[in-house]
């Protein structure tokens, strides 16, 4: 490292945590990968909490003449979120946000998932403008860095069209709030140089009839490539002006630290239809007619992009009958009620008619039918992704023709791929505003392959730039890949026009270089991302960052995406021999990527080819923990031993927590791991006291007949009671049976309970043997116990009950709490809601089963008022990691306190470990659902 970034690092140091500055090279590899396939290892990587470190930054970067780079979510598929400096991230301090005009307009820190900014609008009927694919997790930040726009946006509800005002931070340190007179009038004072400058830019553009009239045709389309040139078209005052070009500018003009959108309608009633053409032509003409009707939607699909996805679930039959000649549009329409829907619907048809639709679904608000149609155009990237060869990566290229010349474009795209090669390539998009997405791959591991991709993007930029003057990149932004073809689109007045901009902001050259504006034809080629065989069950990830989200060990140590990054480095050092590289990443690798991974899986349910990195972490704990598998086949073939092992255990711990006091056994769990290396499990003062409750044969009576139910209490459940300040003692197998009581219900308790288990408890250290072995037992015995499957099954905590679920190989009805009690126990209860306001938990068991709609319905059902917390999609409990690796819970509910109101008192979820890591962290004890219904049901 040079003595420059030294010195950077000495004086960060004295402004910021340890943990905000990452130097290690294992972590910069991974927090450096964004979505593109690029790659660029940066030399620091800030975690930043607030607009003051980023001042101080930006200054420190300045006075030492080092580069850097703004980054949100790394989705960017362009090249434009990688850096070889210095990198700053945001941590999630930066997710504020404040609704103004009942909706009307709303101010986003960039931190806010776009997804999270359309929540916030729902009660108002509103949502913000962009909606690009990926607003479940990109930010704003680079939504509105990039302009993304996406299916419906188009280009009158982009950042550009919807900005209202912003904050931004220019290279200086200067911060402009363009909404706060006071601070423009003192930008005007001290930058009038710079706005001056900006006036004098416009002037000229006003003066040269050629450069005004390209630009407003380029804006006419839809067009992210280079800087947003209409700025100086459409506005006079330079503020307006620089506010403007703030948008799309890809960090390389300043930061913007917040952004206030006007916001759109979003409309309650919604139908789709899917309308199959013979022809491209055919398919290219019915849009033209299409855009004269009230359709907010038009996407769309040639015949190989259906053919991509006619072998997936729930497609319609008719796509996989369809020849590579035909195209599909799917249409979608909003209205403000029913009865305009169906007026709308008739309309668009009615403007068809002329029109031979050889295949269709018809226009339809029906949930699962509408969201099979998305998941038609949502499945289309993927599906090239899932079938590439190892090694390879996917590329997502982004263009837009005049609507006039789109059927004439794909065709030209479409012989071109030929031409080198991409056989496999599809093209689908936006086709209101000629908006094309061609999807293909790409190895960049020989120089005969980069030289086919170098020689392809010549001859697209050809093709959309120059023989139809269209955008070459519509809604991706230039990045590193479109840098070096912008002059070609624009000019050489244009680009000129575009570097003086870059100068103006930016005359030291620091902000985000390379991106946009790249003086090196070649750039798009340089700095490729290897994509290297790793491991079957991770080789298909592209890298996109969707999993981010909704992963509990984010912030701690690593996402999933950055796991498979570290692992394929990992085992790219070891084929290659680097035996002290890989021992020395390994070493890191154990605490970053395995030790501190939930497993929960919820990554899966982002990924847009399904990957479950959590597998991979378990398998590779079969190593890890192999010197213990005589251990666990003991405890397997003892369990009910084991289980009474764990009551004497926590009747210790309780004991000693008496005699010694809370303060007194906290430090002593503090010192013992410290000891042991974090090998002693950390003490809790929330640790539950002895289920003492025994559940006996009586509870097999046959008073009721035929109304059964199996009720298998986990292990949690049958050892743990509760913690001591619960309000109600009671142990969760007590409770369980006074409501099924409560509803009539005879309650079968298997055979052998006391040596029963799912198996988690060895799955979750890749111990498949002992955990299929258990999990093999508990079916036996429950097949015999349901009669085969007669009856329903409760399985009390939901992590078990879905294991169970998916372990299986024969069909029986297993429920959790509240499956047990919205379809068995409820039409025989009467609820007598709370006026009460109780935290609810939903697990991420529960929500990959698909019951978070539902638990909160019977939480409402119970209790007046109902907080589900922000941000919190696992607790990071994940089976023992609460004792083991404490800190893995923590961070993953550090939001949780701040979202408890002062008047809530208690709150619940439906698994008994989570509730513990729930109850230490939020300071109102957490106890099963159950509970809830138990006290309200008559």
């Amino acid at each position: 490292m040079t003595d420059n970034y030294q010195q950077l690092i000495q004086q960060l140091g004295t402004f910021l945590d340890a943990g905000q500055i990452i130097t290690d090279e294992a972590r910069r590899l991974a927090y450096g990968t964004d979505a593109s396939f690029y790659r660029l290892i940066p030399r620091v990587v800030l975690r930043l909490h607030n607009q003051h470190q980023v001042i101080a930054v930006i200054r420190a970067c300045a006075e030492l003449n080092i580069p850097h780079t703004y980054r949100a979510a790394g989705t960017s598929l362009s090249g434009q979120a990688v850096s070889d400096s210095v990198l700053i991230t945001l941590s999630d301090q930066w997710r504020r946000h404040i609704i103004e005009d009942n909706g009307l307009k709303i101010t986003l820190q960039p931190g806010v998932i776009g997804a999270d900014a359309n929540r916030y609008l729902a009660p108002y009927g509103r949502k913000i403008g962009p909606d690009p694919a990926s607003i479940n997790t990109c930010k704003i930040g680079g939504i509105a860095a990039n302009n993304a726009s996406g299916m419906c946006c188009g280009t009158a509800q982009n950042s550009y069209r919807t900005v209202d005002g912003m904050t931004v931070i220019l290279t200086d340190g200067t911060v402009l709030n363009t909404r706060d007179e006071a601070s423009k009038a003192a930008f005007r004072r001290s930058h009038a140089s710079l706005l001056s400058d900006l006036t004098e830019l416009r002037k000229e553009v006003d003066t040269n009839p050629a450069l005004k009239d390209k630009i407003q045709h380029k804006y006419r389309l839809k067009n992210t490539t280079g800087y947003a040139l209409n700025a100086l078209t459409d506005f006079s005052d330079p503020i307006d002006i620089l506010e403007h070009l703030m948008i799309g500018s890809e960090g390389t003009l300043g930061f913007i630290a917040d952004i206030t959108y006007k916001t759109v309608i979003e409309h309650p009633h919604k139908a789709s239809s899917l309308l199959v053409f013979s022809t491209i032509e055919q398919a290219s003409e019915a849009t033209s007619i299409l855009a004269t009707t009230p359709v907010s939607a038009v996407e769309m699909m040639d015949g190989r992009a259906m053919r991509s996805v006619a072998d997936k679930a729930g497609m319609p039959e008719f796509i996989a009958h369809l020849d590579l000649e035909a195209a599909a549009l799917l249409v979608e329409t909003r209205a403000g009620t029913h009865e305009e829907l169906l007026s709308q619907c008739d309309a668009i048809m009615a403007s068809l008619s002329a029109f031979t639709v050889i295949a269709s679904v018809p226009f339809t608000s029906e949930p699962a039918t509408v969201n099979t149609l998305w998941a038609i155009r949502k499945g289309m990237f993927p599906a090239v992704g899932a079938v590439r060869e190892t090694g390879t990566t996917v590329i997502i290229e982004d263009v837009a023709f005049p609507v006039a010349n789109l059927a004439q474009g794909v065709r030209d795209l479409q012989a071109l791929f030929a031409q080198f090669g991409y056989h496999e390539a599809i093209i689908f998009g936006h086709a209101l505003e000629g908006n094309l997405h061609f999807v293909f791959t790409q190895g960049f591991d020989v120089q005969s392959e980069i030289d086919r991709y170098g020689a392809f993007m010549d001859a697209v930029a050809e093709l959309v730039a120059v023989k139809y003057q269209g955008s070459l990149k519509a809604e991706h932004g230039t990045g590193r890949n479109m840098a070096p073809y912008v002059e070609l689109e624009w000019g050489k007045a244009g680009y000129q026009l575009m570097q003086r901009i870059k100068r103006l902001f930016d005359p030291q050259g620091l902000l985000n270089p390379g991106v946009i504006i790249n003086d090196d034809p070649h750039a798009h080629l340089r700095h490729l991302k290897p994509m290297p065989a790793a491991d079957d069950l991770v080789d298909r990830c592209i890298e996109c960052g969707f999993c981010e989200p909704v992963c509990p060990s984010r912030t701690l140590s690593l996402s999933p995406r950055q796991r498979i990054v570290l692992y394929r480095e990992l085992q790219h050092r070891r084929r290659n021999g680097d035996t002290a590289g890989a021992k020395a990443l390994d070493t890191v690798f154990q605490y970053q990527g395995i030790d501190t991974c939930a497993a929960t899986g919820l990554c899966a349910e982002r990924c847009p080819v399904g990957i479950n990195t959590g597998d991979l972490i378990k398998k590779l704990r079969t190593d890890k923990y192999q010197r213990f598998l005589p251990i666990a086949r003991w405890t397997a073939d003892h369990f009910a031993t084991t289980t009474r092992l764990i009551k004497t255990g926590l009747g210790v711990a309780h004991s000693a927590q008496s005699l010694l006091g809370e303060h007194r056994m906290t430090a002593l769990s503090n010192t013992a791991r410290r000891w042991s290396h974090n090998s002693t499990p950390q003490w809790l003062p929330e640790l539950p006291t002895i289920n003492r409750h025994q559940l006996t044969e009586s509870g097999n009576s046959q008073a009721h007949g035929e109304k059964k139910v199996v009720y298998l209490p986990t292990c949690a459940s049958r050892t743990m009671g509760q913690q001591p300040d619960n309000p109600d003692q009671r142990p969760l197998t007590e409770v369980t049976l006074s409501l099924i009581a409560k509803a009539g219900f005879d309650v079968v308790i298997p055979q052998g309970l006391n040596d029963l288990c799912c198996g988690m408890p060895y799955d979750s250290k890749g111990m498949t043997e002992p955990a299929a072995q258990k999990s093999q037992q508990l079916e036996e015995t429950l097949w015999q116990a349901s009669e085969q499957g007669k009856y329903p099954i409760l399985i009390d905590a939901s992590p078990c009950a879905k294991r169970s679920v998916e372990s299986f190989s024969r069909l029986m009805n297993i429920v959790e709490p509240v499956g047990l009690v919205l379809h068995y126990l409820l039409p025989y209860l009467e609820l007598k809601r709370l006026h009460e306001t109780v935290m609810l938990h939903v697990t991420c068991s529960s929500r990959k089963m698909g019951l978070e709609n539902d638990m909160l319905e019977l939480a409402k059902a119970c209790a007046s008022t109902v907080i589900v917390p922000e941000h919190i999609q696992c607790c990071g409990w994940a089976g023992d990691k609460g004792f083991s690796v404490p800190e893995l819970n923590a961070v993953s509910l550090e939001p949780l306190k701040d979202q408890v109101p002062p008047d809530c008192r208690r709150g619940f979820s439906n698994s008994r470990t989570c509730e513990i890591g729930l109850s230490h962290h939020s300071g109102v004890p957490y106890q099963s659902i159950l509970y809830l219904v138990d006290e309200v049901a008559r």
